[in-house]
């Protein structure tokens, strides 16, 4: 329905990654992989942290939440990407595609936070090592969660009231896989200047400070590496660092290119693969680089195996006793 001459559209149409139905079924088996594998990794170690009690320190806590984060960050998009995929549908209701970017920048922004909280837990147990219990505690880490998760859920609450005061008149074509910003923008017939200067300001404080803090950190924390005088000390805490930093930086990166930079054609174009390093690689790559490569989770895996088969002893004793 619309006013005068216009028709207000009601659905747009994701055209996602081509019409080729031979590419659809060949993206289906490996995105369905990541969603799994992702999923899986992700519950695990959110479980760990709680139900391990020597995971009950503020660097798993946080990687905790992360977790949790990435679970729902997934769940928010690859479900409706995947029945794309599976079924050639790829209509979605006006109100649905707002309710997917307001799920999707909420997320994406309290991880922006997260990541820098992440690296600031890291620099001070590194570089403040006699200070790190007091400066770090239960409270403060409670503190910084919740900061990183409402904040990104208020700037992303701002954007999308004012997206769904706009109307869309058609075309009713998004070039892309999932509904965000900018592609969903350009289809408006509404005055967009206040919500893309608005967009662009939050998106700026929502990329920007969290990366230069989290850069900062870890050019302190790789200073005070390089004065460790042991060399296996060293080469531990490079490991560490130096796939968390890769990480982060293609996370912030892909991030900046898609939300800060121009809009430009040379760079519409690449803007949906860069989405998929921070929608899709990222939430895959987190539970491997943080967790599943430490030796703290593997132990904390092996004593939930270990009671997993001790109750299940008990069990089948109990059951042969009766």
């Amino acid at each position: 329905k619309g006013g005068g001459n216009q028709t207000f559209i009601t659905e747009f149409i994701l055209l996602g990654f081509g019409n080729s139905l031979e590419l659809q079924v060949l993206l289906f088996v490996p995105f369905l992989v990541i969603y799994l594998v992702t999923m899986a990794g992700n519950i695990l170690i959110a479980v760990l942290v709680v139900v391990d009690r020597h995971l009950h320190t503020p660097m798993y806590f946080f990687l905790g939440n992360l977790s949790c984060l990435e679970t729902c960050y997934s769940s928010a998009l690859l479900p409706r990407l995947l029945a794309s995929l599976l079924t050639g549908n790829r209509t979605i209701s006006v109100l649905d595609c707002i309710a997917q970017y307001y799920f999707f920048g909420c997320l994406t922004a309290s991880e922006c936070y997260l990541l820098a909280v992440m690296s600031y837990d890291r620099y001070l147990a590194i570089c403040k090592p006699l200070h790190y219990a007091a400066l770090m505690s239960g409270r403060l880490c409670l503190l910084l969660a919740a900061v990183s998760w409402m904040g990104g859920f208020m700037a992303t609450t701002v954007v999308t009231c004012l997206i769904s005061l706009l109307h869309f008149c058609g075309p009713n074509k998004i070039n892309h896989f999932l509904c965000d910003f900018t592609p969903m923008i350009k289809l408006s017939c509404s005055d967009t200047r206040l919500v893309t200067l608005v967009t662009f300001i939050l998106s700026s404080m929502f990329t920007l400070p969290p990366f230069l803090l989290t850069l900062a950190s870890y050019i302190c924390i790789i200073s005070t590496i390089l004065r460790i005088s042991s060399t296996s000390g060293r080469q531990k805490a490079f490991s560490t660092c130096s796939s968390h930093l890769i990480v982060v930086t293609i996370y912030y990166g892909t991030l900046i290119v898609v939300y800060v930079l121009p809009d430009t054609d040379s760079l519409r174009d690449l803007n949906k693969v860069f989405s998929l390093f921070y929608t899709v690689l990222t939430p895959l790559a987190n539970p491997l680089i943080y967790s599943l490569r430490n030796k703290d989770v593997k132990e904390a895996v092996g004593r939930v195996i270990d009671k997993l088969r001790r109750v299940q002893w008990q069990v089948e004793k109990a059951y042969c006793i009766f």
